[in-house]
Formats: C-alpha cells, structure tokens, sequence
C-alpha cells in the first residue's frame, strides 16, 4: 500500500495556507469560536480541479479531510485537527437564465451575495436569513427561510449538483448528479448534510420572480409569554402559505417576545392576517410595511449580526402546538437562563397547502414534511469560563421539551443526541446509508455524525 502511495503523488493546487503562515490563524477560524482545531493545511479551491487534487492528496497520503464553505457547522464538523481543510469559499459564480428559471450557484456563495445576484435579475431563491451561511452547506440539509411555505425548502428548488467523490483507491473525480444521472445521489442531497457522500462545488437551482414582498415585526413584554406563544403557534401554520412567520422568546432579562414575517402581497393583507397576533396581550411595537424583496433579506438577517462569539445550538420540530406545560417550560428555562443571549426561536413550515408539507416524507432526503414548526434552542457566550453552563442548559432544555417535539434539523447539529441517524433523518436513514456506501465505500468523508458505510 505505501508503494502504491508513494507512486502517485498529486500536488495541491489552488491558495494553500500552512501553519506558521500569516494569514493561517484567519484561515483556520471557525464561525462557532467555542472550536479551534489546527489542521495540517488549508486549501482554498478555485476551481473543480483544485477540488479534486486535494481529494487525491489526501488520500494518498491518509490525512484526513473536511470540506468547509461558509464555516456555519454548529459542531465545527467542518474543521479539523492533523488534517486537510478544502474550503471552496473562493468558488462564487452566480449565473442566471431567467427566461428558464434557472441559476447556476457555485458553493462558495454566502447567502447575502446569492440573494443579490439573484435579485439583480429580479428572481429569487428560498433560503434561509444569516447572510454569512454558505449556500452549500444549507442546501445540502434542508434550507428553510420566509419562502418556505409558499416554495418549499431550498432543496426542494435543487435540480442539479456537481460533486467531487472519491473514485477507487486513492482517486476521486466530478460527476453530475440530476433526475437522469446519479438520481439517487440527487435525492440524498436534498436533505441528507453536506460532506457525507463528496464535496458539491456547483448547484442548479429553480428560481422563481420576486419584486416586493410585505414585513411584518410585533413586540412584546415577557408577562404575555404564555398568551402570544400559544396564539403563535396555532396561527401560523394557519394563513395563508403566501406567509411565512418566526417568534423568538429571549431571556428574561431581556423581556422581550418578537414575531417577524413576511408575505408575498400588500402591507393592507398583511395587516388583516396578523390582527389575531395584534388582539393578543400588548403589543409594545408594531411595524408592517411593503419593502423590495433585497431589503427584506436585509432585515431579516439582522437577527444574525453581532451575535456572541461561541454558542451551543439544538433544535427540534413540532408536528402539533405545545401544550401549556410545554409552554410553560420556555418560561421556566428562559426565566433561568445562563446569560441574556438565550434564546428560543422558531419558524412555521408546515400547515394550510405548505410547500414543505405538500412533499412526501421519502421523496427527498428531507423527512420532517409534516412539522409545522422548527425550534432553535440557543445559548450564547463569551468566555470560556462560561462554556459548560451554556451547553448544559441547552441539553437540559431540550431534554424537557422532548415530550412534546421531534427529532432534530441536520443543519442545527447537536453532537449530545445520542440517536441522531433517527433525529435527523428518520425513515430515510437507510437509504442514505446506501447512497453512502455506493459514493463513498472507503468512507473518506467521515466527521463525527456523518452517515455511515455500514
């Protein structure tokens, strides 16, 4: 085996960053500042080729490898000790064809520069809301936004992915993946996790015309808690799918509860969908109004910015409202939170003709179709020193809620759920399992909750 390494030696190409460089520290950073993992290099791809090279590279040499893009991975699954990073964040073609609904996106896209280029030619993509999240890794796991319901998840609107896989022992090549060639690595990538069977360099997307849409924001007191959250969660999977809605329930010490949506009609519609949200407790602040579509990406982003630097995330799914012992547990947590950046959040999916519901629970890798709500538990921090007490909170939180929810989104990654095949997956594990075992028979793209070849 080594002489067979030794024969075929490929080299790294593209931008390559090694300890000791001055910008390897930048290079080597993580979104989530809770993990700092030093790897062996850091390539940053510009093209397929550089992909495909350092694929070789590894495996010729038996370093372990991690794709990275927007370095969004909750759990810094996208990063590693002793191994080889291929970032494609270098990768940012964008091209449209509107007459067709087709944009071609290349991986190392942020979601803030997909939403422009795709607006510039007034089209537009259903993704989610953090500007800086790659579009790679969120397709690849779902992707859920302010489109959702009335277009589906972004992996719903994918129609073809290029991908690097491994190829025999020490190789690895390009292939397309669509509904005629590789169908069923298409259906894994539509909600199966990015890095698990290759690393996608390019996506063909259905893109739909947008000009403007209507937002809505509402405030309230902590004391309304367990009047609005109710009123919440029975109303949104209600209006119509043109409306997609969020409620984000902070810490007591904050004392805030704000709700935010968006519609695809007039402020005056709007105005009429959220009255049972503006007849429940006392709204503090009230804002609805019609905005290009562009500026409402920009609004709803800005619950992302300056944000604390390490977190702890998990997140879960409601198929039914909470009752009001499930209600009265984010009181309770949220009155004992470990700082003032805790928080709940959640987003409507399912519910009256839902785009995401409409999709059958195996059609795609994506299997949480019936829930009609995804929950972001969330602790946030600073220090080090603070670090235990924020993830126990979450696992605790979460284990309270458990009766209530289900499951997890691969995309809000918790490494503290024991069965997380089933988490986040379900129904549709084995076959990913299978896909798995075809693309990937050596399991060289493996991190610590990826699918398994066996």
């Amino acid at each position: 085996m080594a002489q067979n390494r030794k024969q075929a030696r490929t080299r790294l190409t593209g931008k390559i960053v090694l300890p000791g460089s001055p910008s390897y520290n930048r290079a080597r950073m993580e979104y989530n500042r809770r993990f700092s993992k030093f790897p062996r290099v850091i390539v940053f791809c510009r093209r397929t080729q550089d992909v495909i090279n350092a694929v070789k590279w590894a495996r010729e040499r038996g370093v372990r490898l991690r794709a990275r893009s927007g370095r969004h991975s909750y759990e810094g699954f996208s990063s590693v000790n002793g191994g080889i990073i291929i970032d494609v964040s270098k990768m940012k073609q964008v091209r449209v064809d509107r007459r067709r609904r087709l944009a071609y996106v290349q991986t190392g896209n942020p979601l803030a520069r997909v939403y422009q280029k795709l607006w510039d030619k007034r089209v537009a993509l259903p993704a989610g809301t953090a500007p800086d999240v790659g579009v790679g890794g969120l397709t690849l796991g779902g992707g859920i936004g302010l489109l959702s319901r009335k277009y589906g998840l972004t992996c719903d609107n994918l129609k073809q992915v290029k991908m690097v896989v491994a190829s025999g022992r020490y190789g690895a090549k390009k292939i397309i993946a669509n509904k005629k060639q590789h169908s069923d690595l298409l259906w894994a990538s539509r909600g199966g996790g990015g890095g698990n069977f290759g690393i996608a360099t390019a996506y063909t997307f259905r893109v739909r015309p947008i000009r403007t849409v209507s937002i809505y924001s509402i405030t309230w007191k902590w004391r309304d808690l367990e009047k609005v959250f109710p009123t919440w969660q029975r109303w949104a999977p209600s209006v119509t799918n043109r409306l997609t809605s969020t409620i984000e329930v902070a810490a007591k010490q904050v004392g805030t509860i704000v709700s935010t949506g968006q519609l695809l009609g007039s402020a005056a519609e709007l105005r009429r969908w959220i009255r049972p949200l503006l007849r429940t407790g006392t709204p503090v602040e009230v804002m609805v109004r019609t905005v290009p579509f562009i500026e409402a990406t920009r609004f709803f982003a800005e619950g992302d910015l300056n944000l604390e630097p390490k977190f702890k995330i998990s997140g879960a799914f409601g198929y039914r409202p909470l009752p009001r012992e499930g209600v009265k547990i984010i009181r309770d947590f949220l009155s004992h939170a470990p700082n003032k950046h805790s928080t709940v959040w959640c987003q409507s999916l399912g519910g009256r003709g839902s785009a995401v519901s409409r999709v059958s629970t195996t059609a795609t890798a994506y299997p949480h179709r019936k829930a009609e709500t995804i929950y972001e538990l969330s602790a946030r921090w600073r220090n080090s020193g603070e670090q235990r007490r924020n993830i126990q909170w979450v696992k605790r939180f979460r284990r309270a809620l458990r009766p209530f929810v289900v499951g997890d989104y691969v995309n809000f990654p918790d490494l503290q759920i024991k069965n997380w095949p089933k988490a986040y997956y379900g129904v549709n594990f084995p076959r990913l399992k299978r896909v798995k075992r075809k693309y990937d028979p050596h399991n060289v793209f493996r991190f610590a909750q990826s699918i398994p070849v066996d």
